[in-house]
C-alpha cells in the first residue's frame, strides 16, 4: 500500500544490519576511554582526577575558604553536583572527605568540622551533619586560576564552564599521590614529603640533565601520612627509575619492658592503607588459631593523644621472634605497589621521577607565561587609561568646556577623541571620572601609578622575554611553598639485607660494642671515652640494674660483620650498624630482641669479620674456638660466610662445657690460653687441624683440677707483643712472649701469674703492644681506661701491680683491649 501510494517504505527496511563484534568493539573502547580520561586516572599537571578538582573548584566558587567560616557539607556537596560532576551526590561527598583525612592525604586539602571517619574504617557522618572548607594549602592548587592561566571547558550542560586543569602550584601529584582502577590499567602513586619534592623539583630545574639517582638524593622515599618503616630501598629505587616498584612498609614497632618485668611489643605507627580495627581483629584470630604464638594479650590503646598497640608477650615468648611473625603473617608489615599512570596530554602514561617533574615543571612554565601574558595585557589597559587621564588633566578647561557644550555623552565622548587624539576607552574612562580626581595631589597620584604600571610593564615584558627569570619565579614560588609547608619525613627508611647502597651511605667509623652479662648490647662513639691514668677511680660506664654488669667490650668498624657467639656453640651474623646506638651510660637493648637466640642459651663471644663475599678472604682466614673445658677447634671462615637467621652451629659442645673465646687468625698464628690457677700453655696455631663446624675440636690444655678453667686464648699475630694477665682483685701485668717457651697443645702449662690472696684468680689475658689502651669493668659498672704503656714488663711468674681500685665486695668483670685512638682527652692521674 505505502509502494503504491508513494509513501514510505517499511520500518523494517531501515534496519541496517551490523556486525555486533565491531560494535561491542567500538563501544567498548569509547567506554573505556571515558573512565581513563573522565574518571580514574590523575592529570600529570594538577594531579587531580576531575571529581577532586570539581569539588575544589567547586568549594572556591562558593566562598568557603581557610579563613572563612565552615559551610554545610550538603551545601558543597549540592553545589559541586548541580554545577559540575551530575554523577550522584555519594561520590562528590566521598571524594571531599578522602581529601579531609590525614590518614589518606599525606597534605589534607579540605578542612573538615565533624566526624570524617577514622582510620579504623568507621564511616563519616551523613553530609547533613559535617561542615568543611579549604585548607590554605589546596587554594595554592587553585592560585591565579582566574588570570587565564588555564583553560576551561563547557560543564554537563553547557550552562557554566569549569577548568580543565588547575594551575597546581603545589606539586600534588607527587606530595599526595593517587590512586584508581580504570579499565585495563590502574594507577598506584605514592605521596612523598614536600620539602624533599621541592628540594628535588629545583634540583631538576637548575640541571635539566639530572640522573634520578642524582634526583634520588634530593627525594629519597615515599612519605605516608601514618608514617611507618619502609624496609628496603631496592623498591623505592626501582619506582624511581621505572615507575614501577613494591615498597614494603613495616609498623614502628618498639619492643619494652613494662613495670612488671614482662616484655611488650608497642606499635605506635602502621603502614599506609591499613585499616587498624580489621588488622587487630584478624591478629586476635591468628593467635587463637596458634598460628601466631607468645602472645598473651593483645589491646589497642590509641586515643586523641595517639596511636598505641601493645601486644604483651608471654614469659618465655622470644621478642623479635614473635615480632617476625607479626610481621610475616599480619597487617604490620604490607607492601605499596607503586604504579605511577597519570595522563599526559590526555594519554595514560608510566612515568618515573624525573618525567613526575618534568612534566610538573612544564605546566608551571605554562601557567607562569599565561599568568605574565594576562598581567601584561591588564597592566597595559590601565597604562592606556591613565595616560588617557594624564592628557585631559593637561587641556582640563577645555577638556571640562567640550564636555559642557555637548548635547550628550556620545557626542562628548567623539569629541574627545576628534580634539584630543584619544581612542573611545580613554574618551569614556575620562567621562566616568569623579570630580574629585580634577584636583592637583590627585594628578600626583595619577602620575605615580603611571609610572609603576610602566615599571610593572617593563618587569612582565622581561619575564616573557627571559625564560631564566620564570624558572626562578617557579623556584621562588616553590621555596614558599617550601617554607609555610615544609615539614619533616614521617616515614623513616630502614636497611635490609638486600640493600648495598644504603651501607654506602653510613660512614665506617669505630665504635665502642658493650654487651652485658645479662645479655644488653649497645654500640657507643669512643669519643665519649676519656683515658685516664693508671689506678684512677673510673667513671660511671654503665647504667644497669643492681644484678648485671658489663661483660663484654670491642672495638668495631660499622660496615664490620659481628659473628656472635654463645655458650652452646651457635653462631649468629649481624652488621655492626645494625647494632643499636647508646650513650655510654645507657643500658643498650637486649640481644635477643636483634637475634633469633635460643631459649636457655646466652651470649659469650665474638669476633669481628670485615666481609663474608671474598672468597680469597674467607678461605685464608680462620676461626679459632676455645672451651672453658680446654677444647679448641679451627675451621675456614668460608664455613661462616653464609649468613642464616636463625644462626648455625659453630661447635659442638659436651655436657658441663660451654664455648669461652673465638679468635679470627691467619692460620700460621701462635696460641696462648690460660687458666684461672695461674698457668698457661702456648703452642702452634698449626699443631690445630682445620675441621668442619660441627665438630666438637680437640683438646688444648689440661685443667689441674676439677675447679679450674680456662679464662681466655689469646692468638699472638704481631712479634713486638706483650702478653697481659689481669686477676679478679685488680691485679695485672706484662711479660714478655717469649718467657713462655713453645709446647705442644694439650700441656698443662707454666706459671703466669704469682696468685695469693691478694690477688685473687686470674680473670683475663691479653695480647697488648705499647700503643694499645685497656678497657677495664668491673661488677659494679666503673670503668676505667689507662695505657698499657704505663704498665712495665715484668716476670711472668710475679705478682703484677695494681690496675684500678675496687670496693671489698667487688671483683673485675671484663679487661678489653683498644687499640691507640687519637683526640682522646686525658684526665689527670691519681
Amino acid at each position: 500500500m505505502a509502494e503504491e501510494s508513494g509513501g514510505m517504505p517499511p520500518a523494517r527496511q531501515s534496519i541496517i544490519p551490523i556486525n555486533i563484534e565491531d560494535e561491542m568493539r567500538g563501544a567498548y573502547i569509547d567506554y573505556s576511554m571515558s573512565v581513563i580520561i573522565s574518571r580514574a586516572l590523575p592529570d600529570v599537571r594538577d594531579g587531580l582526577k576531575p571529581v577532586h578538582r570539581r569539588v575544589l573548584y567547586g568549594m572556591q566558587e562558593l566562598g568557603v575558604n581557610f579563613n572563612k567560616p565552615y559551610k554545610k557539607s550538603a551545601r558543597i556537596v549540592g553545589e559541586v553536583l548541580g554545577k559540575y560532576h551530575p554523577h550522584g551526590d555519594g561520590s562528590v561527598y566521598d571524594t571531599m572527605v578522602r581529601m579531609a583525612q590525614d590518614w589518606s592525604l599525606r597534605y589534607t586539602l579540605v578542612d573538615g568540622q565533624g566526624n570524617f571517619g577514622s582510620i579504623d574504617g568507621d564511616m563519616p557522618a551523613a553530609m547533613r551533619y559535617t561542615e568543611a572548607r579549604l585548607r590554605r594549602i589546596a587554594e595554592e592548587l587553585l592560585a591565579d586560576i582566574n588570570k587565564d592561566t588555564v583553560d576551561f571547558q563547557p560543564n554537563f550542560d553547557d550552562s557554566l564552564t569549569e577548568p580543565s586543569v588547575l594551575p597546581g602550584k603545589l606539586p600534588n601529584l607527587l606530595v599526595n599521590g593517587s590512586s584508581g582502577i580504570a579499565v585495563g590499567m590502574a594507577t598506584n602513586m605514592a605521596p612523598h614529603n614536600l620539602t624533599e619534592v621541592v628540594n628535588g623539583i629545583i634540583a631538576y630545574i637548575d640541571n635539566p640533565e639530572i640522573t634520578i639517582p642524582e634526583l634520588m638524593k634530593y627525594v629519597t622515599a615515599p612519605d605516608f601520612p601514618t608514617g611507618g618503616i619502609i624496609y628496603g630501598h631496592s623498591g623505592v629505587q626501582e619506582a624511581f627509575l621505572t615507575g614501577r616498584g613494591r615498597i614494603v612498609v613495616r609498623s614502628k614497632a618498639e619492643i619494652v619492658t613494662n613495670a612488671n618485668g614482662k616484655d611488650q611489643i608497642v606499635v605506635t605507627e602502621i603502614p599506609y592503607m591499613v585499616n587498624k580495627a580489621l588488622m587487630i581483629e584478624k591478629t586476635a584470630a591468628l593467635i587463637n588459631e596458634k598460628k601466631i604464638e607468645g602472645i598473651s594479650d593483645l589491646r589497642d590503646e590509641s586515643d586523641r593523644e595517639g596511636f598505641r598497640i601493645v601486644y604483651d608477650l608471654k614469659k618465655d615468648a622470644i621478642p623479635n621472634i614473635v615480632l617476625n611473625n607479626l610481621f610475616k603473617f599480619t597487617q604490620l608489615q604490607s607492601s605499596f605497589n607503586v604504579n605511577n599512570v597519570a595522563l599526559v596530554k590526555g594519554r595514560p602514561m608510566t612515568l618515573n621521577l624525573k618525567d613526575l617533574i618534568k612534566y610538573y615543571v612544564e605546566h608551571r612554565h605554562e601557567v607562569v607565561v599565561r599568568r605574565t601574558k594576562f598581567e601584561l595585557a591588564e597592566a597595559e589597559k590601565r597604562a592606556h587609561i591613565l595616560e588617557g587621564y594624564l592628557i585631559a588633566l593637561d587641556h582640563l578647561d577645555e577638556v571640562i568646556a567640550l564636555i559642557r557644550s555637548s548635547r550628550d555623552p556620545e557626542t562628548a565622548k567623539e569629541g574627545l577623541m576628534t580634539r584630543f587624539g584619544l581612542t573611545e576607552i580613554q574618551s569614556k574612562a575620562i567621562l566616568d571620572m569623579r570630580l574629585q580626581r580634577l584636583t592637583g595631589l590627585e594628578r600626583d597620584k595619577i602620575l605615580q601609578e603611571y609610572n609603576e604600571v610602566k615599571a610593572l610593564i617593563e618587569r612582565l615584558r622581561n619575564i616573557l622575554d627571559n625564560e631564566s627569570v620564570r624558572m626562578q619565579i617557579i623556584k621562588d614560588e616553590l621555596n614558599d611553598l617550601r617554607e609555610r609547608y615544609g615539614d619533616e619525613r614521617r616515614t623513616l627508611v630502614e636497611h635490609n639485607e638486600d640493600d648495598i647502597s644504603y651501607e654506602d651511605m653510613i660512614p665506617n667509623e669505630e665504635m665502642l660494642i658493650t654487651i652485658s652479662n645479662q645479655g644488653y648490647i649497645k654500640r657507643t662513639s669512643l669519643s665519649e671515652y676519656r683515658t685516664q691514668g693508671r689506678g684512677g677511680v673510673g667513671s660511671r660506664g654503665v647504667s644497669t640494674k643492681d644484678d648485671d654488669f658489663t661483660e663484654h667490650l670491642f672495638v668495631a668498624q660499622a660496615h664490620n660483620y659481628l659473628l656472635i657467639f654463645t655458650d652452646q656453640g651457635k653462631v649468629y651474623w649481624k652488621k655492626v650498624y645494625e647494632i643499636p646506638e647508646g650513650t655510654k651510660t645507657s643500658k643498650g637493648r637486649a640481644i635477643q630482641n636483634l637475634i633469633n637466640i635460643e631459649p636457655g642459651d646466652t651470649v659469650r663471644t665474638f669476633i669481628n669479620v670485615k666481609n663474608l663475599t671474598d672468597d680469597n678472604y674467607v678461605n685464608n682466614n680462620f676461626v679459632i674456638l676455645c672451651t672453658e673445658k680446654g677444647t679448641i677447634k679451627k675451621t675456614s671462615l668460608e664455613a661462616y660466610s653464609r649468613p642464616r637467621q636463625g644462626g648455625i652451629t659453630a661447635i659442638s659442645i659436651h655436657e658441663g662445657d660451654r664455648l669461652l673465646n673465638a679468635s679470627l687468625t691467619n692460620g700460621n698464628n701462635h696460641i696462648i690460653i690460660a687458666k684461672s690457677e695461674g698457668k698457661a700453655v702456648h703452642f702452634n696455631e698449626q699443631d690445630v687441624r682445620p675441621m668442619g663446624r660441627t665438630a666438637a675440636g680437640v683438646r688444648g690444655v689440661t685443667l689441674d683440677s676439677d675447679a679450674d678453667k680456662v679464662v681466655g686464648m689469646v692468638c699472638i699475630s704481631r712479634e713486638d707483643a706483650n702478653l697481659l694477665v689481669v686477676s679478679e682483685n685488680g691485679f695485672g701485668k706484662r711479660s714478655l712472649i717469649d718467657d713462655y717457651r713453645i709446647t705442644r697443645r694439650g700441656g698443662m702449662g707454666v706459671k703466669t701469674l704469682e696468685m695469693t690472696e691478694k690477688t685473687g684468680k686470674l680473670v683475663a689475658i691479653k695480647e697488648v703492644v705499647d700503643d694499645d689502651e685497656l678497657m677495664i669493668i668491673n661488677r659494679s659498672g666503673i670503668t676505667i681506661r689507662i695505657k698499657v704503656s704505663e704498665l712495665r714488663v715484668m716476670g711472668r711468674a710475679t705478682q703484677g701491680v695494681k690496675l684500678i681500685k675496687l670496693n671489698d665486695d667487688d671483683r673485675i668483670s671484663s679487661v678489653e683491649k683498644i687499640q691507640k685512638i687519637d683526640k682522646i682527652d686525658e684526665e689527670p692521674k691519681n
